[in-house]
């Protein structure tokens, strides 16, 4: 404050020439005015920056790092000049009233607006702070800051007006009344965008780092954004697609977290079996599905009710179709279970299930539904292929076939 107080007393110290004009002496003051402020600048700048830099690197917080990075220092220091300027104006202008208020409601103005910098810097500074506190890292900072600073540059219009037009608050809210619809056309975006982040915030519908699927936007990938207008997704083939905020509330779209955070992902896909395949075992053949491990105790138990029902129900047994059988797709069915029990790679505490479909044109879809341990993609795609490679390679030992379109070639006659 020393330097401010000297350059202040210079100003009140100077005395011109009464031969001058005063417009001569509006002149050489104006420039000595720039040049003053101008060092103030200058030398507050040097003085806040290196401070905050040597504050910055002799403590543990990594707040005031963000600060430096954001340049809070620099907007700080054009705060003295500029007050400065403030109380100088009314002593170089003393003699030019209609200039006098002009540019100290200038001055004003632009002090307003460099409070709301030095506040969105602040403000920035917090958000990558929280950014990297892993108990924030998920939320959407962005929004809330942009919904302050929203707040903050309407009182700060508020105040422009207010200074510029000499009017009262009352008056400029009746105005504001009386174009309040032009202003909700104009800015009909950025309010369903706040109204939307808000809800997003409220409801916890989506996340930084959550995975979600939006087919009209073509996005299936990461959060890696949530602001008042948009939601950033990274895409999974690296791209990156922009979705508007409010579409969150008003369209559907899959959020994959509630499967990240249970305790499995779910495997669900079928194979389609020829109908034309399926038969009945042959006692004969009985002895060779049983040297298969997971079958043997099986088919000991099942035959066992099988020959039971037959003998108490006196079932001629010179046909194969009377009475009850087994057949090989009921068997593949029951390997395909058994497999996957024992398969590392499956929680078997979540549903585990092989069903049959709706038979159609193309064969009997024979569904496998259960859920892998790891869920993150890589290695669900290895747990879940090593389970149909497996499948399809069984397929022809119990004597089924899978459904391929078969496809016709054409002949064509040469030129």
């Amino acid at each position: 404050m020393t330097i401010f107080n000297w350059a202040y007393d210079i100003f009140k110290s100077l005395n011109f020439n009464d031969d001058l004009s005063s417009y001569l002496n509006l002149g050489v003051n104006i420039i000595i005015l720039i040049v003053v402020s101008y060092v103030l600048d200058f030398l507050f700048k040097k003085i806040f920056i290196i401070v905050l830099a040597v504050i910055a690197a002799r403590t543990k917080s990594s707040f005031d790092d963000f600060l430096v990075a954001n340049k809070t220092a620099k907007y700080l220091a054009h705060l003295f000049p500029l007050l400065f300027i403030y109380k100088t104006v009314p002593v170089i202008l003393s003699k030019f009233t209609y200039w006098e208020d002009f540019f100290e409601k200038g001055v004003k103005i632009y002090i307003i607006i460099l409070s709301l910098w030095i506040t969105r810097s602040i403000f920035n500074a917090l958000k990558d702070y929280l950014k990297n506190k892993p108990r924030y890292s998920d939320k959407p900072i962005d929004s809330y800051i942009q919904v302050i600073m929203i707040v903050l540059w309407i009182f700060g219009i508020t105040s422009f007006v207010l200074i510029m037009f000499d009017t009262t608050m009352k008056t400029l809210l009746t105005t504001f009344g009386a174009i309040s619809a032009l202003i909700f056309l104009i800015f009909k975006d950025t309010i369903l965008g706040f109204v939307a982040s808000i809800q997003v915030s409220v409801n916890d519908m989506v996340r930084i780092g959550d995975w979600i699927t939006m087919e009209k936007f073509g996005a299936d990938g990461d959060v890696i954004e949530i602001n008042l207008a948009t939601v950033k997704v990274r895409n999974f083939d690296n791209t990156t697609t922009t979705i508007p905020t409010y579409s969150l509330i008003s369209d559907s779209f899959k959020n994959w977290r509630g499967m990240l955070d249970s305790d499995g992902r779910r495997i669900k896909r079928h194979l389609l079996i020829k109908a034309n395949s399926v038969k009945f075992i042959e006692t004969l053949d009985i002895d060779k599905y049983k040297k298969i491990q997971h079958l043997t105790s099986y088919i000991d138990h099942r035959q066992a009710d099988i020959d039971k029902y037959n003998t108490l129900n006196n079932i001629d047994k010179t046909v194969i179709i009377n009475g009850r059988n087994l057949t090989n797709l009921g068997l593949f069915r029951k390997y395909i279970n058994q497999y996957i029990l024992s398969h590392p790679g499956i929680n078997k505490d979540m549903l585990l299930m092989v069903r049959y479909l709706q038979p159609t044109e193309k064969g009997i879809p024979l569904e496998i539904y259960c859920f892998s341990k790891d869920k993150t993609w890589l290695n669900y795609e290895h747990i879940m292929a090593d389970l149909f490679d497996h499948i399809m390679a069984s397929v022809n030992y119990f004597d089924l076939e899978i459904f391929e379109t078969i496809s016709i070639p054409t002949n064509k006659s040469n030129d």
